[in-house]
């Protein structure tokens, strides 16, 4: 597998058809991944932060999800807080996929932005 200096990290759930479309980018382009089950292991608070300081923890936060009905809070009023502690709690509320590589992150299935980072990343240095 082809390496990019940075490790690219993809997090998600099985049976999230994205999550599963975002595996597939990186690995047809002969990437290593490192493949984060949010069914079984969330995002540490120091990786969750970094991923709210580009994106704002509002896109964080599924509000399309059954799991987020379920729960009662299609119409709860969320505050940063708020939404940072329910995804500690219940990583399962998240967006996916996250894909992180380095210090950029996205939310959701974006192959044209990955592209953009693979390219910049194998532009040599000057």
């Amino acid at each position: 597998m082809k390496q990019t200096g940075s490790a690219w990290q993809v997090f998600g759930t099985r049976k999230c058809q994205d999550t599963r479309k975002a595996q597939r980018f990186f690995k047809e382009r002969g990437l290593t991944i490192h493949e984060v089950d949010l069914a079984e292991r969330g995002m540490s608070p120091g990786e969750l932060k970094s991923v709210a300081a580009q994106s704002g923890w509002v896109a964080l936060l599924d509000r399309g999800s059954e799991r987020f009905v379920a729960k009662g809070l299609s119409h709860a009023l969320l505050g940063d807080k708020d939404i940072e502690r329910l995804l500690l709690d219940d990583p399962r509320l998240l967006k996916t996929p996250v894909v992180r590589f380095g210090k950029k992150s996205s939310i959701g299935y974006q192959p044209e932005l990955w592209k953009s980072w693979l390219d910049a990343a194998s532009e040599p240095s000057k």
